[in-house]
């Protein structure tokens, strides 16, 4: 898709109870307008999901459903998920799909959307909000599109919708030991919809899991851990200078949740995870610095991602540029680098 701008630097929303607050960078204390206890087993809690990916290995122990969630207080340069930032449901265009049969036109409310001069279509970010357009995700241009080529990235869900879907691999569960992962974007964003997800799950015997940025007030991070079985967190740089520069925020709040969730939930297995950017974060330097913040704490793993673009295509679907370019990832300094991890750590 052709774009003038696109609105992606605004902060996203942080829900909490009845209110709608922005969430702002540095992952501030927000009140909550009321007990997240009072909606842990509310099987009509709705949330905003872009995804519910089965059979994964790699987001806790055994196969898992991996639920994804909208809304991440985090800029990173390097996201996969770029459709996940947003805590709204957002329209995407894949040019390749596109009949130029130009029906979007005349759907859009807003007049955001024009003819290039391939046929293509422009959307002007400054008239295009997609909250105004469509609070459910169902927008005007996706229906009228034959192609497909417009469509929604994030609907609207109960729990119960998403616990009829991940209970139907009930059985692979207990023989793989896997469960439920809530990812993202970032959970905590949701938290109502996380809280009340993950105690439905565990009341019907479901594992549960939670990938996170940790970047979130320490009261929803307690919460949520109250009701894990397994936690897995980024620490993306240790150098707070750096993490700003790179991811939009703090890692203030991130490393206090970090310890707070060993402190305070001494049997939840975690493992700390960092993804490994090329000329962003791949230094010994950071990753010792990243083992000495955690290498008192017990029950604790530490993994090293290698760097991928998997993401890319997406940016051009959303109308905005990818920030790595043509970066690549170099698998042997990974290894080099795990390498020097496991013996620190004695893993």
């Amino acid at each position: 898709m052709k774009i003038r701008r696109f609105p992606g630097s605004e902060p996203p929303y942080f829900h909490y109870g009845e209110r709608s607050a922005v969430f702002f960078p540095g992952c501030r204390e927000h009140t909550a307008s009321k007990d997240m206890s009072e909606v842990r087993h509310m099987k009509d809690v709705q949330g905003c999901i872009f995804n519910i990916q089965f059979y994964s290995v790699h987001d806790g122990p055994g196969i898992r459903t991996v639920v994804f969630l909208k809304g991440c207080p985090l800029r990173c340069a390097w996201c996969s998920n770029p459709e996940s930032q947003n805590v709204f449901p957002e329209p995407g265009y894949n040019e390749s799909k596109c009949l130029h049969c130009h029906r979007c036109l005349a759907a859009c409310p807003a007049g955001a959307l024009s003819p290039a001069e391939d046929g293509s279509i422009i959307r002007d970010a400054h008239l295009c909000d997609p909250r105004k357009c469509s609070a459910d995700g169902n927008f005007p241009c996706a229906k009228a599109c034959p192609g497909k080529a417009m469509f929604s990235y994030g609907r609207f869900v109960r729990v119960e919708e998403v616990m009829q879907e991940v209970e139907k691999d009930g059985a692979i569960y207990s023989r793989s030991g896997g469960g439920i992962t809530l990812s993202g974007g970032e959970a905590l964003m949701q938290p109502e919809f996380s809280a009340a997800l993950l105690a439905t799950a565990r009341s019907r015997g479901v594992h549960t899991a939670m990938e996170t940025s940790a970047c979130a007030p320490e009261n929803v991070m307690r919460e949520i851990c109250s009701l894990l079985d397994y936690l897995i967190v980024d620490i993306k740089l240790a150098d707070d200078a750096g993490h700003v520069a790179w991811t939009g925020v703090h890692n203030g709040r991130i490393l206090a949740n970090i310890a707070m969730a060993r402190r305070e939930f001494p049997s939840l297995p975690i493992k700390v995870r960092t993804p490994l950017i090329p000329g962003v974060n791949d230094t010994e330097e950071n990753i010792v610095n990243t083992v000495r913040i955690i290498r008192d704490f017990h029950n604790v793993e530490y993994e090293l991602l290698p760097y991928h673009a998997l993401g890319e295509q997406k940016y051009t679907y959303l109308g905005r540029e990818y920030g790595m370019g043509d970066v690549l990832a170099d698998y042997d300094k990974v290894k080099a680098l795990q390498h020097m991890v496991d013996e620190m750590l004695g893993q």
